[in-house]
């Protein structure tokens, strides 16, 4: 639907100089260009060579042919390499593409030989027919609504509309060899962008094969292989200019300018991002990524705005917490001898040594708690819907409408149509084609499950080493709370045994997530590659689910350990449980007397936080000092002498998949500002702010430290999708579980309502503390320190009968009382949350109504004018059978003129 705009053949040549050079350099310079362009010796070797022209241009050295792909090699005068890069260079030409190399004289490190590539328009032609891709044949007629906008608030967020808006509306059909007269041609150098030049040819590149004729050896095919084994060093697009300065008297496109000087820079965080300018550049694969990424961060912004509501009404009511005053009165709390927290190190302690941590609970454990995660849960459907609506408007501006139905039966992996040397013919076209065996793909899928169930269990064994090392060092931060005359009890009073083994333990789980997520990723791409995957769309989606599912149990493990089993499987005095049982000596851990909710909250803040700030260096450092480093030399060149593609050439390659670890980041993100929002409601606060700086990193990456990526089509976020609908859902139900499990919210209620004298929280510590008979304790949970101040009884967090009871240490009926009410929280707020979520999907459309009839409209209109192309086209067909000598094909032009003009 969008044409870009060239610049014709004459002007090219301007762009060999540019003014600042010009300025500095004398007229030989433009001789030496003439030189070149007239044929001669090999770069090199020729006298006017050494005049320097300008060579930080995107074209051959006459500044008529375009440069559309690059490769790069070292000879190492080793003779297989030669020899595959000569028959691969020959295959290349004999498919039409033109070459260029420039010698090694010519490079900076004087060891590197480029190949620059050219694909001349019959070839461009040829391989848009078999791609279909679409061009435009006529300007469009469809009238787009409106842009609401309130200018005074918004002016300051909004970019020029020559970077917003840089295209022209047109019909778009796709490209047939054999009606070149329907399309709007007008310059055949210019009609393919860029984009689609480098994909084309990349097309090309991928599937030509490099064995001698007469000798077919099926895997020698691919520059992908090339690549693997050293033949070449890089195969790469070129950017269209220098990022920090634009070309000024040239008509360079400077794309890349005016995305560094809008988009990239941090300074612009506050602007909107130039979507189509990133989609043309880039193409839509990367376009869609940067809409999705600009979205979630827009719809980020309500959630973190209530997040803080929520979090101000905890600080707000901070005074009038009545759990936190009875713990830190030194009549109740300080009267209050809690049984000891471990076997032997531990003594009996204070309950007022926790003042501080139930302050700090009460900050993100109070009733705003619960309004929040009913809002978050609504929240994630319109997140989800309004993103469907937006995709599918961006579908039809790009041009992406059924395109996963034309393409997906044409762009199959060149290794799969390498590896599979079995045929069979396809039902729907009637041709044959590779396939991989029932027998191979089950046998491969096998060892697949396997190797992702070993790793996956590596992974819980870690969580388990880390429970492990919790309960180890919990006697040791526990043995701090003693005599309340030890200086050491001022780390006591703001530290708790329990923060102080959650912190630690933490940081040490996040560094196993960091070294595990460094192998697996390797794995997970070895076992995706041996599944012989056929399209590239499967390829990611089979990567994805296995990314997807081990950084799932790597990063939220030791979160749902902390959430639904800490605290929950203790025992009461008499009868402790034991990890691994009691041989182990490892006493399963208690929870604060202010909950177990804070500790989530510490655990998730360490491992987001944590995961945020070490993904910004690996993103933002890591390429910086990389490319510093490789272009070192160069930097100390002029301008015009350091050539484009070596400027490139020392870029960073972005990968096929490298787009999916950006996508894996952010989903997993979002998976920590869902699944346990109801512990930290600063959570989409954190994500917002780390949003803002990724899309500013992620876009000044992509101008200035990659290569140009080849440009790929896509229509949505893939697999991405599903994985967030299942977040989505799964969120409602551990929001859920936390407030009933791991808050204290539900306890607190019943009180208030059920066993309270005066409707009032006081007395609530005292009921939730169950009493029992130091004289029972057995001698191996006793303390070293025996000092309990002749107490005769000692307080655990639970509830059960007292010593002397008839049914002395089971369960109270309050107990059962607060099951049953957490039991129906659940039951009521997933119900809720739920009917709201299916009842607003159903109400948003996925796709606007104005799209659909837009998409509706186009499909007519293309098929009226298709078909009055074909009936002019017969006419003159028939026009010319009467006539005894046949017209020549030049007499037929201006009849050809005349059909176009008439279908436009």
């Amino acid at each position: 639907m969008r044409r870009l705009t060239g610049k014709a053949k004459e002007e090219t040549l301007i762009e060999l100089q540019s003014a600042s050079d010009s300025l500095n350099t004398d007229d030989s310079s433009g001789n030496g260009v003439s030189a070149l362009c007239e044929g001669g010796p090999l770069p090199g070797h020729s006298e006017t060579e050494r005049l320097q022209p300008n060579r930080d241009t995107v074209f051959f050295r006459d500044g008529v042919r375009r440069i559309d792909f690059v490769l790069s090699y070292v000879d190492d005068k080793d003779e297989r390499k030669q020899e595959r890069r000569k028959e691969f260079e020959a295959n290349l030409q004999k498919e039409g593409l033109e070459l260029e190399t420039e010698d090694k004289s010519e490079s900076k490190d004087h060891k590197t030989y480029f190949l620059k590539i050219h694909a001349p328009w019959e070839v461009l032609a040829t391989y848009a027919n078999v791609l279909n891709i679409k061009v435009p044949f006529k300007d469009s007629d469809m009238q787009h609504g409106p842009d609401v906008h309130l200018d005074w608030l918004s002016c300051p967020f909004r970019l020029p509309d020559h970077i917003m808006h840089p295209q022209t509306d047109y019909f778009t059909y796709p490209f047939d060899k054999n009606k070149m007269d329907f399309f709007l041609i007008n310059d055949k150098e210019t009609f393919f962008p860029p984009s689609t030049r480098n994909r084309i040819v990349f097309y090309i590149l991928a599937r030509v094969p490099y064995y001698r004729e007469g000798h077919k050896d099926r895997e020698k095919t691919g520059i992908k292989r090339l690549l693997n084994n050293g033949t070449y060093t890089a195969a790469f697009p070129l950017h269209d200019c220098r990022y920090w300065k634009r070309a000024r008297n040239a008509e360079c496109e400077s794309e890349r300018f005016n995305l560094y000087k809008h988009w990239a820079r941090f300074l612009c965080f506050y602007k909107e991002q130039p979507l189509n300018l990133i989609k043309k550049y880039y193409g839509e694969k990367i376009g869609i990524y940067f809409a999705w990424l600009g979205f979630y961060t827009e719809m980020l912004f309500f959630a973190a705005v209530m997040g803080v509501i929520c979090f101000t009404y905890g600080a707000l009511s901070y005074g009038n917490n009545k759990s936190s005053e009875e713990i830190c009165d030194a009549n109740i709390g300080g009267n209050i001898l809690m049984c000891p927290l471990c076997d032997k190190k531990c003594p009996f302690w204070k309950l007022n040594s926790t003042c501080f941590s139930s302050w700090q609970s009460h900050l993100f454990d109070n009733e705003g708690t619960v309004f929040f995660a009913i809002f978050m849960g609504i929240w994630v459907t319109l997140f989800l819907e309004f993103w469907k609506r937006r995709q599918a408007r961006l579908e039809y501006e790009w041009d992406l409408v059924d395109f996963e139905e034309v393409q997906q039966q044409l762009q199959i992996r060149p290794e799969f149509e390498i590896k599979c040397t079995n045929r069979r013919q396809n039902k729907i076209t009637k041709e044959m084609e590779p396939y991989l065996p029932v027998t191979s793909k089950c046998a491969r899928f096998c060892f697949s499950g396997a190797t992702v169930i070993f790793w996956i269990s590596l992974i819980v064994a870690c969580i388990i080493g880390v429970i492990a090392y919790r309960l180890a060092v919990y006697a040791a931060f526990a043995s701090i709370i003693k005599d309340p005359m030890r200086k050491i009890q001022l780390v006591g009073r703001f530290i708790t045994p329990q923060l102080a083994t959650s912190v630690t333990a933490s940081c040490i789980n996040f560094v196993i997530i960091m070294i595990l997520n460094f192998f697996y990723e390797k794995v997970a791409i070895w076992i995706t590659d041996m599944e012989i995957p056929k399209t590239h769309l499967e390829y990611e989606n089979r990567l994805t689910i296995k990314m997807f599912m081990f950084q799932f149990v790597n990063y939220y493990s030791s979160c749902f350990y902390v959430a639904f089993f800490k605290g929950k499987f203790v025992g009461y005095p008499g009868k402790y449980s034991y990890m691994f049982g009691n041989f182990t000596k490892l006493r399963n851990e208690e929870c604060d007397p202010g909950g177990c909710l804070i500790e989530l909250t510490t655990q998730l803040v360490i491992v987001m936080a944590g995961k945020q700030v070490w993904g910004n260096i690996q993103e933002a450092l890591l390429p910086l000092m990389r490319n510093w480093w490789s272009s070192r030399k160069g930097r100390h060149n002029p301008e015009n002498h350091y050539s484009r593609w070596e400027q490139d050439y020392v870029l960073l390659n972005f990968s096929q998949i490298g787009l999916f670890y950006e996508y894996l980041e952010m989903v997993i993100q979002f998976g920590f500002i869902t699944l346990f929002v109801a512990s930290f409601p600063l959570a989409p606060v954190l994500a917002l702010f780390n949003n803002i700086l990724e899309i500013r990193v992620d876009a000044w990456k992509f101008t200035t430290q990659f290569r140009r990526p080849v440009a790929s089509k896509a229509r949505n976020i893939g697999a991405w999708q599903e994985i967030l609908n299942s977040v989505a859902i799964l969120s409602v139900v551990t929001n859920a579980f936390i407030m009933a499990f791991t808050s204290d919210m539900i306890p607190r209620m019943v009180y208030l309502y059920a066993y309270s004298k005066d409707a009032s929280m006081s007395g609530y510590i005292n009921n939730s503390l169950s009493v029992y008979n130091i004289s029972q304790i057995h001698p191996d949970n006793m303390p070293e320190d025996n000092w309990h101040n002749s107490t005769a009884t000692c307080r655990y967090r639970d509830y059960r009968y007292p010593p002397g009871h008839e049914r002395q240490y089971t369960h109270t009926m309050q107990f059962w009382h607060i099951l049953a009410a957490k039991m129906a929280f659940i039951i009521i707020m997933e119900h809720v949350v739920f009917v709201v979520k299916f009842f607003v999907a159903w109400l948003i459309p996925d796709v606007p109504s104005d799209v659909k009839a837009r998409i509706k409209r186009e499909r007519y209109l293309i098929q009226e004018y298709l078909h009055k192309y074909e009936v002019e086209r017969l006419k003159v067909q028939l026009s010319a059978s009467f006539i005894t000598e046949p017209r020549s094909e030049t007499s037929l032009t201006p009849d050809k003129h005349e059909v176009v003009s008439e279908c436009s």
